[in-house]
């Protein structure tokens, strides 16, 4: 039978199925009723459970030899429908724990972020067990695995587990002391926006969520780590002090770090300053020799610029020049720096950013006054568009690469906190 069922003979299971005397046990401790959950063969376990509805119960509470039984593996492999299948059968199959920490299905479910496997199980058996010996929810067992959409299921207005938002494990942490510590916003945000939610609550460290912020230094400063400090402000303006104070710790550490790798910051700063700085020279320098309109062959004005009389040409010429003696004194100071000088390091990043952002502007600039001298009299609204896109460009590249900041001042608005991501 087990073969039969492994490798999808339905013949010949349907067979033996009309053998009393057939045997269902396999590998590794395993029976016929495990080959079909974890292969899908619905329509095995439908002949099996109305041909002999007593033996389906028996097998579906063997485990094998990793102590899982078929009905762990339903949750497991998110088989809802076969789980449907043999609740009809034994309601109470819907009740199972594990033999290891007495893990009941929704936590597997939860671990695996199986959404559609748990909804079916509540409406069998609402009053399913969540939590293992040690008293971690299947909340807790979502939010450590990061499956987001598992605890919007559990938080969600209709639901029945929403009462599982404060539980404690054995360690005293709460859902939201995981969410927190697992730097994920999405599941952060759910937490809090539950009208139950306690966020004074205690570990067994005598610290809330919010200190989870603090010990956690692999996700300190990132863009998830600010959302959070955001959306813990938001909810409780009582934690503004403690954020602060982690800030400017924070801050303190990473000076302290950077000093001490001041050099390496440098060498890795001035690499990538100096090739773009090289690079936007280059450009400006080819353009000013290779002029929009060309050279006047014309007797009396050999060699001189065709369009020198207009405007957008002696702008053109202005922006170009501008560019290339920017990034060239940004190219020169690359070659000066100091190593060691930690204060230098933070004087010379300041200057060359901003000398780099006015070499970038001229360059687009220069490209746009110079196509604008040469289509201005054929072609005025593309010559108009070209310098509108140049103009912008810029902006649309501090926007691109301030957003993820900007977004969170949108939604929350100006704060000091903000001021100091």
């Amino acid at each position: 039978m087990f073969i039969a069922v492994l490798k999808g003979f339905r013949s010949v299971y349907m067979a033996l199925l009309s053998n009393e005397r057939s045997q269902y046990s396999g590998a590794n401790g395993s029976n016929a009723l495990h080959a079909a959950v974890k292969y899908g063969d619905q329509d095995f376990v439908e002949q099996l459970v109305d041909k002999h509805p007593e033996k389906a119960k028996v097998l579906a509470r063997q485990a094998d030899s990793k102590r899982d039984t078929p009905m762990h593996l339903t949750a497991h492999f998110n088989r809802d429908r076969i789980l449907t299948l043999m609740l009809r059968c034994d309601r109470s199959l819907g009740y199972e724990l594990h033999e290891e920490h007495s893990t009941p299905l929704l936590s597997v479910a939860a671990d695996r972020g199986h959404v559609a496997f748990a909804r079916a199980l509540l409406e069998h058996c609402p009053d399913a067990p969540y939590h293992d010996e040690q008293g971690r929810t299947c909340l807790h067992e979502a939010v450590d695995k990061d499956r987001a959409e598992f605890v919007e299921f559990i938080l969600d207005d209709n639901s029945k587990l929403r009462k599982l938002v404060n539980m404690l494990d054995s360690v005293d942490d709460s859902a939201l002391h995981l969410a927190v510590q697992k730097n994920n916003p999405r599941m952060v945000r759910a937490l809090l926006d539950h009208p139950d939610i306690d966020i004074t609550v205690v570990n067994q460290r005598n610290c809330t969520a919010i200190w989870n912020l603090y010990h956690d230094g692999d996700y300190v400063k990132t863009i998830n780590w600010n959302k959070i400090c955001c959306l813990i402000l938001n909810a409780d303006r009582r934690a503004e002090t403690d954020i602060y104070n982690f800030q400017e710790e924070i801050r303190n550490k990473v000076i302290d770090t950077t000093r001490k790798d001041a050099k390496s910051l440098i060498q890795t700063y001035t690499s990538n300053t100096s090739l773009v700085a090289i690079l936007i020279a280059t450009i400006t320098f080819a353009a000013a020799f290779t002029l929009p309109g060309g050279y006047s062959s014309d007797a009396g004005s050999e060699g001189l610029p065709i369009m020198a009389r207009k405007v957008a040409f002696q702008a053109f010429l202005i922006f170009d020049t501008s560019a290339m003696c920017a990034s060239l004194v940004v190219a020169f100071i690359c070659v000066i720096a100091r190593w060691m000088d930690f204060e230098f390091l933070l004087h010379y990043r300041s200057v060359t950013t901003k000398l780099m952002w006015f070499a970038y502007m001229a360059t687009t600039l220069a490209f746009a006054t110079g196509l604008y001298t040469v289509l201005e009299d054929r072609l005025p609204w593309l010559a108009i568009a070209i310098c509108v896109l140049s103009v912008l460009l810029p902006v649309l590249t501090m926007l691109v690469g301030k957003w993820p900041i900007l977004k969170l001042r949108i939604r929350y608005g100006r704060s000091d906190f903000l001021d100091m991501v």
